[in-house]
């Protein structure tokens, strides 16, 4: 058989390219990162990281969000992935108790984080040791319209006292203090848990939404004695709104308060708000002295016990740690590094919610529907929204979260 000299030069050519193929390892990554700016940044992560490592080739598989929920429980016992993306505090604990994912304690030590992501080293961390790695965030806290309290002639409340105060002031113009929607159940936990954390402290909120203290306890009646100081300030038929009807009464001036998540500041601008008449502050200090913890849901990326590449799955973890990659993620994103050397854009919000997250030295709680079980986030948020349409009825809907507190436990 005859070998033409370009034939020859193809199979030297081929001869010299197999070693490096043979030498480039594979990194399995599962996320439900689908939507367009998360999948913008995930990818745009990956491709940094196959620079800066050339021999390993990442692959990437997307999952829709509530598809994700079923598919991480099926994938972490038969086919696992080296990185799986998930989320910070009790939820991620059950991955934890059933030793599904990894202690990476070792990656946090040698790069620094417990410092550098240290506003969310207690929410990544269970019996002393860290098992995974935060990479964004976005701020709770209370949004409020600027000419409403100009008009009213009040200052920003820096206690819970001050506010209530306020409050009354409100009321006699004419406008609602404090307005939520609680139609879809949900913008009702975030005054909760803020009413908790703030009267409490983080412990104690983490060990209640995990189930380890009674709803019955008079610490957590004491939380409801301090929101039933606002109700009757609360827009009164908060029940029929969704979070966007309330977003629409801050902006048209007729209330001045709202509990929610940074996500609101697109709608409050879209209806015509500006930076000049939205305003932000943190949730007010209730027990003197008590430690600020925030209200942030967090991203997480997780190490699962069953990865075949835990080398580079640790280097992928530092590297998605790193402030300069943090930095570049979020302005994706539109949310929060978490890493504290991290930067963000000009956009006061997001300023406003680094430094916050960045200063809580209290603990960075997840939202009451990802720290507590699906059963009992579903049954807290009913008594919640019960609550403030029925206060009277505070004894009966601690008896019911009780009950379902108790029956998860057995």
């Amino acid at each position: 058989m005859t070998i033409t000299k370009s034939a020859l030069l193809g199979l030297l050519m081929l001869g010299t390219a197999l070693p490096a193929a043979a030498q480039q390892r594979t990194l399995t990554i599962n996320s439900d990162a689908s939507d367009p700016a998360p999948k913008a940044a995930i990818e745009e992560l990956i491709a940094d990281f196959e620079a800066a490592n050339p021999d390993v080739n990442v692959v990437l598989n997307l999952f829709d969000h509530e598809g994700y929920k079923t598919a991480i429980r099926n994938f972490l016992t038969a086919d696992s992935p080296d990185i799986a993306n998930w989320y910070a505090g009790n939820r991620m604990a059950p991955f934890v108790k059933s030793n599904q994912f990894m202690d990476v304690s070792d990656v946090w030590a040698e790069n620094g984080l417990n410092e550098s992501l240290g506003s969310a080293a207690s929410s990544m961390t269970i019996d002393g040791k860290q098992w995974g790695v935060p990479y964004t965030y976005y701020q709770w806290g209370i949004y409020y319209n600027k000419d409403v309290y100009k008009a009213a002639g009040v200052e920003v409340p820096k206690t819970w006292d001050e506010f209530v105060a306020n409050c009354q002031t409100f009321q006699a113009a004419g406008i609602d203090c404090l307005t939520t929607g609680s139609k879809a159940l949900w913008p009702v936990a975030g005054i909760f848990d803020y009413l908790d954390l703030r009267t409490n402290g983080y412990e104690f909120h983490q060990q209640l939404t995990s189930g380890e203290i009674p709803w019955t306890d008079d610490r957590v009646k004491a939380v409801f004695a301090e929101w039933a100081k606002v109700l009757p300030y609360t827009t009164s038929n908060h029940a029929a709104l969704d979070w966007q009807d309330a977003a629409t009464l801050l902006v048209q001036g007729k209330a001045a308060n709202y509990v929610i998540g940074n996500f609101a500041v697109a709608t409050f601008k879209d209806g015509g708000m500006t930076d000049d008449t939205l305003g932000f502050m943190p949730f007010p200090e209730i027990t003197p002295g008590l430690p600020r913890a925030e209200e942030a849901p967090t991203d997480t990326m997780h190490i699962p016990a069953g990865a075949k590449n835990v080398a580079d799955a640790k280097a992928f973890l530092a590297f998605i740690a790193s402030a300069d990659e943090q930095t570049k993620m979020n302005e994706t994103l539109g949310q929060l590094p978490i890493n504290k050397d991290s930067t963000v854009g000009d956009d006061p919000f997001l300023q406003a919610g680094f430094e916050l997250l960045s200063t809580a030295d209290g603990g960075i709680a997840q939202f009451f529907d990802r720290d507590a079980s699906p059963e009992m986030a579903k049954v807290g948020m009913e008594g919640f929204q019960e609550f403030m349409v029925k206060p009277d009825r505070i004894d009966a809907i601690l008896e019911r979260l009780e009950k379902t507190r108790a029956r998860a436990a057995r």
